[in-house]
């Protein structure tokens, strides 16, 4: 049976809805783990600086091993944490890339144009300015910090300010966003990899190459792709290659393709749905009538093939990964103990860095290359927002965090470096939502761009 590549063929309304629906989903879920994730980094900040500390950091660096045959590997519980389950985070972050690529807001060229180019100038500003700051410093290395945004953190504040946001900026928010990540990763890929072991590494690739070939077979099994991909991640673990990209990198073999179209899929489901309902007027039960299972095998298989594989993954996993494996994140690595004591001589430089890059370097990188981008009609403003909603947006998007200290743990070695970079970006981003929200919320409510995604919402 031919697959049918889930790519748009033209932008009509419903062509929109199908963006939309999806988009409403995962911001929906974002916003929640926004308000999970601020109580969390409440919570570790608050520990951290409590009696409760000692405990909190022997739990941390409490070792826990595990072994198959000769095959031994024992690590901390935080390194479990930030090499372990964060691997599923840029699983699912490597899903929304590719979905969004594939089928979603930057499938379009003249729509991706905006958030890519937008996305770009914001993540090269707040890295230049705190390389402005840490030139011929040892903290010089931390100038990843500043360049990623928070898409559960921003969508959050987004989500508290109602209808006086249009819907097609939170969408915007999130595809930079998204951008922002996949360069982030590329950062990390490029810069922040230890000293490369060949075999494993080829090991992975030659395993990534494999799970390619099997996509292009047809090959759909979810549990395919998991398993090889465990195998993926210990490749990559023992490489020097940081673990968390061959998350990215499997989620991208992923088949994002559906082998039945929607109207065949309705076409064959009434079908089924008649032989069932002609089959019950004989009354007899469903276990014992063949014609009944027959029909309700048929359509479990059609429900399968009108999905993507990606889909599934994504629908699966993203609710696991927003309520669960970021929360425990931010409870492992955003408890910092608020002392002047044992501060290393760049914390001037660092917290200048981090602080400004995050909150000057921002929305001046997204507001200058935005307003750059729609002046040389590359792309256009998106629908009912202004420039004070596009200065808004951009403010929340210094809201770094999770990213943010993730790069910050890669950086530095040092206990010291990366307390102070963790102040820094946890009260950046602090500031960050507060600027944004109160320069948002002094704008008109838009009610007609309201009532448009109210409209549209249902036919996804």
């Amino acid at each position: 049976m031919t697959e049918r590549p889930a790519t748009p063929a033209h932008w009509s309304e419903t062509r929109l809805a199908q963006v939309i629906g999806p988009m409403q989903t995962f911001i929906a879920k974002e916003q929640s783990s926004g308000i999970i994730l601020l109580v969390m980094t409440a919570l570790a900040l608050l520990i951290a600086n409590s009696p409760l500390n000692a405990g909190y950091q022997q739990l941390l660096e409490t070792k826990i091993g595990i072994s198959v045959g000769p095959f031994a590997l024992s690590e901390s519980v935080l390194h479990w944490i930030n090499d372990g389950l964060m691997v599923m985070f840029f699983f699912v972050v490597g899903l929304e890339i590719k979905r969004e690529f594939v089928a979603g807001e930057l499938a379009n060229p003249r729509a991706a144009a905006l958030p890519i180019l937008a996305a770009i100038g914001g993540a090269i500003i707040p890295a230049l300015i705190y390389a402005l700051f840490n030139n011929g410093l040892p903290s010089l290395r931390g100038w990843g910090v500043p360049m990623a945004t928070d898409i559960a953190f921003a969508l959050g504040c987004l989500a508290l300010l109602g209808d006086r946001v249009p819907f097609s900026l939170k969408v915007f928010l999130t595809a930079v966003a998204i951008v922002d990540d996949m360069l982030a990763v590329l950062v990390i890929a490029l810069f922040y990899t230890a000293d490369l072991h060949g075999s494993f590494l080829l090991a992975g690739l030659a395993l990534l190459a494999m799970l390619y070939g099997l996509n292009r077979l047809g090959v759909r099994a979810p549990l395919v792709y998991g398993g090889v991909g465990v195998i993926i991640w210990i490749c990559f673990l023992e490489s020097g290659v940081h673990a968390t990209i061959a998350g990215v990198l499997i989620a991208l073999t992923v088949p994002a393709r559906v082998r039945i179209d929607a109207p065949t899929f309705l076409a064959r489901v009434r079908v089924l749905l008649t032989d069932f309902a002609a089959a019950d007027e004989i009354r007899s039960p469903i276990l014992a009538d063949e014609r009944q299972q027959h029909a309700v095998h048929e359509i479990e298989e059609l429900t399968e093939h009108v999905q993507a594989p990606l889909q599934r993954l994504e629908h699966s996993l993203h609710g696991v990964v927003a309520l669960v494996i970021m929360p425990i994140f931010a409870l492992a690595n955003a408890g910092v103990r608020l002392s002047l004591e044992g501060l290393p001589s760049e914390t001037p430089a660092i917290l200048s860095g981090v602080v400004l890059g995050l909150l000057i370097g921002k929305p001046l990188g997204l507001v200058g290359v935005t307003w750059l981008t729609v002046r040389l009609g590359i792309a256009p403003m998106p629908a009912g927002a202004t420039w004070w909603h596009m200065l808004g947006v951009s403010v929340l998007a210094g809201i770094g965090f999770t990213m943010s200290l993730f790069i910050a743990s890669l950086a530095f070695e040092s206990d010291a470096y990366l307390a102070v970079t963790k102040i820094g970006v946890l009260g950046a981003s602090l500031l960050a939502g507060v600027l944004g929200m109160l320069l948002l919320s002094r704008l008109p409510a838009d009610r007609e761009q309201s009532d448009s995604d109210e409209q549209v919402a249902p036919a996804a």
